[in-house]
């Protein structure tokens, strides 16, 4: 092999979880953070006026300790998804979510000392050359700032989340971590061995095994193994939301959409649209997914069916060995941009990606940005599959995005998930097209537009029913906690609602399987894949007609923590995001996919 499939921690903090130099980071953050406190109490703005020299010394204080604290925290997360029997993770995960609190205390602190300008102190403050490049931030921590209860309740609120929301969330990946698959009879290697799966070999088989048969009794055990302690998670679950609305009550709201919007600092109007959207363009994806089913020779396909890979005659899904991904990845990102193929060329290079399929590593994939060093880490399991591959190309779409900011203020590089989603979209689209176009006979071309389907089908009726379903549960929760058999039943008639009844199967506890559902600091992970995604179509389809992409490609990237979404769009697009308009585009590039899917699967079916 060229390339190695693991990723290199060790350049990050040498020695693993043990390591003396993340130990002296945290000690002295710790010390930064508790100079930085005193300073911020002594800080009076009047006598700082009118050049403020403190406050902008103050302002790249904090940068910089929040800058540390994600190197450290990507660290010790990376140490943890490697390798999850790693009991030795814990303790320290444990001394970076002490100091993310006493940072989070010290940013509330200083959004406060924000307020306590007057308007004409704050206009003065945001014309300072120093700080021109995170003025947009600035006024959105002003804003922000305004919401916050008294420091001492917001520092009690802080630190009592770390045993609260913090917790729940960990506490899922301490219960992910005993999951085996199935439980009672396991599954045979090709030896005739017995094989028990963790949880994320078991999902990838689920989603990526050509094998219907093999899927079809991998569904139930894979139910079975979660069913079994459901209980468990319905409480995790419970207790995380629970926690999070009782700080959104705290604050004065109880529209739990409020904060995730603000967030992805995205108009309740525009989210609208986009649901609207989807609902109006289903029916040609439902009908893939019918044609997708008799190629299987199924009536119907089963929840199992709906992202795995077709086999079309003598024609097997198409595979990359982890070299050929690599260079496949490449070589087509330079035909849009030579900087994005230079990025991903590095990452493969010095080993920014863990991608080894092995039974102790947590299931799903994830990009980190490392701010002091100016790299990535990437973290996924590589099997081999046109998907595998997609995903990899994701990954290093965000890589890519990070990349370009890295000379930005670390405000400045604070984007949201929404438009994070955009860069990973369209990185993964470039990586599915290109798939299709080098298909040299109609059955393989099949093969491959079908895996390039799996996006559409997860964004219009998987992330729907997901959407669907923390709605509801979030309407209950502030009501009751739920039991794990109201969840099932949310679950399934979400599901059931998102997809028209299409399916012959469904996956009742995808509620307790889904890691998105219990990530702490980013509610409602899933409308920003939607949006991500189809915003990615229109710029896709942009960058197509366009001799000078590369350049308002990055120009867009670098601005996406710098304004509203709305405003981005209308800035590098031309586009209101409140009007189906651009959104119907990049449905019609979806809708073209269908047709020639369907045209396709005629001539090979008859």
């Amino acid at each position: 092999m060229t390339y190695k499939m693991n990723w290199d921690l060790d350049a990050v903090f040498a020695g693993g979880i043990h390591s003396t130099a993340l130990n002296q980071r945290m000690a002295d953050l710790a010390q930064q953070l508790t100079d930085f406190q005193k300073q911020l109490t002594a800080y009076d703005a009047t006598q700082d006026a009118p050049s403020f020299p403190t406050f902008i010394q103050l302002t790249d204080t904090l940068q910089k300790i929040e800058a540390g604290l994600l190197q450290a925290d990507v660290f010790v997360t990376g140490q943890g998804s490697d390798d999850i029997t790693n009991v030795a993770v814990k303790p320290v995960a444990a001394r970076v979510q002490q100091l993310e609190a006493q940072a989070d205390t010290a940013e509330n602190a200083y959004k406060q000392c924000l307020v306590t300008f007057t308007a004409s102190q704050f206009k003065a403050l945001l014309a300072q050359p120093a700080l021109t490049d995170v003025a947009f931030n600035l006024t959105e921590f002003r804003h922000q700032g305004q919401a916050l209860l008294p420091p001492e309740q917001e520092s009690l609120i802080t630190q009592l989340n770390i045993d609260g929301l913090k917790a729940w969330s960990s506490h899922y990946d301490s219960l992910v971590a005993t999951i085996q698959v199935p439980i009672q009879v396991p599954f045979h290697d090709a030896a005739g061995d017995p094989v028990t799966l963790s949880a994320g070999q078991a999902n990838n088989q689920l989603l990526g095994n050509p094998d219907p048969h093999y899927r079809a009794e991998l569904l139930p055990k894979w139910e079975a193994a979660w069913a079994e302690k459901e209980d468990l998670f319905a409480d995790t679950l419970n207790h995380l939301a629970g926690a999070r609305l009782t700080d959104y009550k705290a604050h004065g709201t109880t529209d739990y959409l409020k904060r995730p919007l603000e967030m992805n600092r995205l108009k309740p109007e525009t989210l609208r649209t986009i649901w609207q959207v989807v609902d109006a363009h289903k029916q040609p994806l439902l009908a893939y997914l019918q044609r997708k089913a008799e190629l299987m020779g199924k009536d119907h396909a089963g929840w199992q069916d709906v992202e795995a890979p077709i086999h079309v005659g003598d024609v097997k899904p198409h595979t990359f060995t982890y070299d050929e991904a690599a260079d496949f990845i490449v070589k087509q990102f330079g035909a849009f941009s030579p900087k994005m193929a230079q990025l991903a060329q590095y990452a493969f290079d010095h080993q920014w990606i863990e991608a080894e399929d092995r039974p102790t590593k947590q299931p799903g994939g994830y990009m980190e940005s490392l701010p002091e060093t100016g790299e990535s880490r990437i973290f996924l399991t590589f099997t081999g599959s046109a998907n595998d591959a997609a995903t990899i190309a994701h990954e290093l779409g965000h890589a890519f995005h990070s990349s370009v900011m890295t000379d930005l203020p670390f405000f400045r590089q604070d984007y949201a998930m929404n438009v994070a989603e955009t860069a990973s979209t369209f990185a993964e689209m470039i990586v599915a097209d290109a798939n299709v176009r080098e298909a040299k006979t109609d059955a393989e071309k099949l093969t491959l537009l079908d895996a390039k389907m799996v996006n559409p089908l997860a964004m219009f009726l998987n992330i729907h029913a997901r959407y669907l379903f923390e709605t509801r549960f979030y309407d209950a929760r502030q009501d009751h906690l739920l039991t794990a058999e109201e969840l099932d039943n949310m679950m399934l008639q979400a599901q059931k609602d998102a997809f028209n009844n299409s399916l012959s199967s469904y996956s009742p506890h995808f509620w307790a399987t889904k890691l998105h559902f219990y990530i702490d600091d980013v509610p409602f992970y899933n409308f920003p894949y939607v949006f991500g995604y189809l915003f990615s179509l229109g710029i896709y389809a942009r960058a197509q007609q366009s001799d000078n992409f590369e350049d308002q490609y990055i120009a867009l990237l670098r601005d996406t923590a710098n304004m509203s979404t709305e405003d981005l769009a209308q800035k590098h697009l031309g586009v209101d995001l409140t009007q189906p308009d651009f959104w119907e585009q990049g449905v019609a590039l979806i809708e073209n996919d269908i047709d020639t899917f369907i045209q396709l699967s005629e001539r090979l079916l008859n």
